[in-house]
């Protein structure tokens, strides 16, 4: 995305002649060039029929394409070389429906905000948040609604270092309904191979276990959803994770 958008026919052109390479087959960075997932959204769509583009632009890409544009746009961030976005234009251009690309499901901690991670803005992916990422039954139906219905191709679970959710499982915090919620992290815990201390402490050890926890989490969804355990067979959609370094801000995916 560029950082200004009075450009007039001229940038309007360039996206269509984007959304040509990718028609034609092209690789999946080399096809899609430099636009991000927010390309249908940008202030010039205003002059196409913004919801057709979009939801076009977002039928052609595979999920291994999105898969690549969510890294390209976490280097982007980690690199500091961001992507401006106008988010009045993308309010605007997204208010006659919504095309994501994909759904994140991640943690509520406030330093792993996925749409700034992967440098995308309004209308680009659905963001499901809840303490150490785990997929209650509610998240399932939420994340079912986002790739049946509205047609994403990605379930990303996104766990981060220092996780607050986890340090409270292996702790055996207990506090109102957190007591319930950490009781789903637990088996994480008990799961994790690990040969040093196996305490809170141990820095290594939480991410450790964070990492367990993403792993039980996609085979959770996988066991407990037919829908997308379904979509995902028949190649519609990929259920991947992988881990948010609070330091550096890489994301790193799981193969």
């Amino acid at each position: 995305m560029h950082p200004s958008h009075d450009q007039g026919c001229g940038c309007v052109d360039g996206h269509r002649r984007t959304l040509l390479k990718a028609t034609l087959g092209a690789t999946a960075l080399g096809a899609i060039g430099g636009f991000s997932l927010l390309a249908p959204l940008l202030a010039e769509a205003e002059a196409l029929t913004k919801t057709a583009l979009s939801r076009e632009m977002r039928d052609k890409l595979t999920p291994d394409q999105i898969i690549a544009l969510m890294k390209e746009g976490n280097e982007r961030f980690r690199s500091g070389k961001t992507e401006m976005h106008d988010y009045v234009a993308q309010k605007r251009a997204s208010a006659g429906g919504q095309y994501p690309a994909g759904v994140v499901l991640s943690c509520i901690d406030s330093r792993a905000p996925a749409e700034i991670i992967f440098n995308v803005g309004i209308g680009a992916m659905f963001n499901a948040r809840i303490a150490g990422n785990v997929a209650n039954d509610d998240l399932l139906g939420s994340l079912e609604f986002a790739c049946a219905l509205a047609g994403a191709k990605v379930v990303f679970v996104m766990g981060h270092t220092a996780c607050g959710a986890i340090t409270g499982a292996i702790d055996h915090a207990q506090l109102g309904n957190l007591t319930g919620l950490l009781e789903k992290i637990k088996p994480a815990v008990q799961a994790t191979k690990y040969d040093g201390e196996r305490t809170s402490k141990n820095d290594a050890f939480v991410d450790a276990v964070a990492r367990t926890n993403v792993e039980l989490t996609i085979d959770a969804i996988r066991k407990r959803s037919d829908v997308l355990a379904g979509l995902e067979r028949e190649g519609k959609i990929k259920i991947v994770g992988g881990m948010y370094h609070l330091v550096g801000g890489l994301v790193e995916f799981y193969a």
